[in-house]
């Protein structure tokens, strides 16, 4: 163990996955700091990778997140440009801070480009969600896990077959740790909080009689196609089942380019703006079912015992359908319209929790990190 004083952490965040899996970690390093005499300096560097307010401002005021001590405004913009952007502006921020070891979360360009940035400096990186694979190249999310869990030198996994699939790809087993999902832990934290806002009554959705969907990622909104698939089961299902979709601003310009305001406009499918965690955890709460193409939302659902179908091919986290209430339906219609069905008839299957989304995996992290820096 290093015998340094103080432990210097930059945490790399960006997106809105990014911050519900950095408020754990920052809280467990608060409580850390109260109970050590070795202390650890927590360095926020945001890359604003989203940057409107009901995606980005509003999680570190609700989920009580330390403001970022930099903002480096990076913005929107292609996959190239936008990797290459943060990771000039990180690296300058890095060489300033000399931190100890960089942690990273989830699979956003941002937690790519805080990688490839500390290791060039040889600053040691741990990837938080590390080992989640989809085995689908053509998301550029995929491509951002792979290469984060190459460089790293700590790996925090969450469930069992993300220590199968780093192993496979020749990571040594002692870089490897298995603390849990710290999504979970945010979610834990703020359940009962967040049911107190009654954000679903609020809106006219009655409890457990409306289904609540998310969809943001290319392969659907981008595509014409794929996009109408969706919205026809949508339009099936809303005529038994009120359907509120607080969409991204890039899905709803998508929506207005191909010309599909028709699906909402004399239909029970509710376009409304973004929300922020809070609102949102309420209304996933009080939901009869849930449709997404989100990751987190996956596990999220598993947790609360709420059906999910997600809207994609392939999943990079299985253990939300071996183990949890997930199904995958991609873009079918008949498929998503038949698992609907079985939701709102009452047979859909079971599931439970997995091992360690207890909410205690920052915890984990933190003890880890202090016992090896």
């Amino acid at each position: 163990m290093n015998s340094k004083k103080t432990i210097k952490i930059a945490s790399i965040v960006g997106a809105r996955p990014n911050f519900i899996k950095l408020a754990p970690v920052s809280l467990a390093i608060e409580e850390h700091n109260k109970n050590s005499n070795r202390q650890i300096k927590e360095v926020i560097i945001h890359t604003a990778q989203h940057y409107d307010d009901n995606i980005s401002k509003i999680f570190f005021k609700e989920l009580n997140i330390p403001e970022p001590h930099y903002n480096l405004g990076v913005g929107s913009g292609p996959h190239g440009w936008q990797t290459g952007e943060m990771l000039k502006r990180i690296e300058k921020v890095l060489i300033k801070e000399k931190p100890d070891i960089l942690l990273a979360y989830g699979d956003t360009n941002s937690t790519l480009a805080g990688a490839l940035a500390a290791v060039k400096l040889y600053i040691p990186v741990a990837h938080v969600e590390a080992g989640l694979r989809s085995f689908d190249k053509e998301m550029p999310e995929e491509i951002n896990r792979i290469l984060t869990d190459a460089i790293s030198d700590y790996l925090f996994t969450t469930e069992d077959s993300a220590y199968k699939n780093l192993r496979l790809e020749g990571i040594p087993e002692k870089k490897i740790f298995f603390v849990g999902n710290v999504m979970i832990d945010t979610l834990k934290k703020f359940k009962i909080q967040s049911n107190k806002l009654k954000t679903s009554e609020k809106l006219g959705l009655k409890k457990h009689e409306y289904t609540l969907l998310t969809m943001h990622r290319p392969s659907n909104v981008d595509d014409k196609d794929s996009l109408k698939r969706i919205l026809n089961a949508l339009l099936k299902i809303s005529k038994h089942i009120p359907v509120y979709f607080p969409a991204h601003p890039r899905t709803k310009k998508q929506i207005k380019l191909f010309g599909f305001q028709k699906y909402f406009s004399d239909s029970t499918i509710m376009l409304a703006e973004p929300m922020g965690y809070l609102d949102f955890l309420n209304l996933m709460i009080n939901s009869r079912f849930v449709l997404t193409d989100s990751g987190g939302i996956q596990e999220e659902t598993t947790v609360l015992n709420i059906p999910c179908l997600t809207l994609r091919k392939n999943t990079e986290r299985p253990v939300t359908i071996t183990e949890g209430t997930n199904t995958m339906v991609g873009d079918d219609t008949d498929k998503i319209i038949q698992e609907a069905n079985k939701i709102i008839d009452g047979k859909y299957k079971k599931g439970k929790i997995p091992k360690f989304w207890d909410g205690k995996a920052a915890q984990r992290i933190v003890k880890i990190l202090k016992e090896r820096l």
